[in-house]
């Protein structure tokens, strides 16, 4: 628990990190809501013919809050290489292994909290700009709740992506010991893999992309409708992304029990 309290102090003294938190909601929130408003009768003049997953449009936000998330977990730990108190920490806490935990768990929980908020606001502005635009019950699209199972873990697998992606920041700059290229190689991961699976003109190479690719694949998580049409299943896709995220930090976690800091 001293660990913990340790680097949740590093952590929430910060100034970055509230401002990132506080970017993760207003991108995710704003996107989303975005999204949800774009469905209008012009663009889909029958809700019952347009076959919208409304939900997982709502939750689209993610592919801005991602970027915020993914910053923040690499500054948790870049900046204390570039600043160089990393010395000061291990001398204070020379169990390694048990800083690395500490300072996963003092992300993991912002970060969680952040998320959920962000999930919560953008479901309650769906609720509200919906039935404007004729996604109602009454044309076959209930309004998202969480009390539809569905919803719940759409909404759900979308904080545990949040959460993974800072960990995977987190992972890339244990391993990298560098703020900047912590933030290009998870970006590259988080937005070049992707466009390259839309740019490719082979269907068997893209549908692989999709499936073993950690974005594409976390992000059927969040389909409520017509899974079987998805690359992969919902929970075996964020399997994907929590397996990246396990291995980096393998990696990670065995570069810093070798090297000097």
């Amino acid at each position: 628990m001293r660990s913990l309290h340790a680097e949740w102090t590093k952590l929430r003294t910060l100034q970055s990190t509230w401002w990132l938190l506080a970017a993760t909601v207003a991108l995710t929130v704003a996107a989303g809501a975005a999204a949800v408003s774009s469905v209008t009768p012009g663009v889909c003049p029958s809700p019952r013919a347009c076959h919208e997953d409304t939900v997982k449009l709502g939750l689209t936000g993610i592919w801005l809050g991602q970027a915020t998330v993914l910053v923040l977990g690499a500054l948790s730990m870049g900046a204390e290489y570039g600043t160089g108190t990393i010395g000061a920490t291990l001398t204070a806490m020379p169990d390694r292994r048990k800083t690395l935990l500490a300072k996963a768990a003092a992300l993991s929980l912002p970060t969680a909290a952040a998320a959920t908020a962000a999930v919560l606001a953008v479901l309650g502005a769906a609720r509200l700009i919906l039935p404007a635009n004729g996604f109602e019950p009454s044309t076959g699209y209930p309004l998202p709740t969480l009390t539809d199972g569905p919803t719940l873990r759409a909404a759900t697998g979308t904080v545990l992506c949040l959460v993974l992606v800072a960990l995977l920041g987190l992972a890339l700059a244990v391993l990298l010991r560098d703020t900047a290229g912590a933030i290009t190689v998870g970006l590259g991961i988080l937005y070049v893999v992707p466009l390259m699976a839309r740019l490719l003109h082979s269907p068997t190479w893209q549908h692989r992309l999709e499936r073993w690719t950690p974005m594409p694949a976390a992000l059927s998580i969040q389909a409520t409708r017509d899974l079987d049409r998805l690359p992969i299943a919902p929970w075996p896709g964020l399997g994907v992304l929590a397996a990246y995220a396990l291995a980096l930090s393998l990696l990670g976690a065995a570069a810093f029990g070798r090297r000097d800091a």
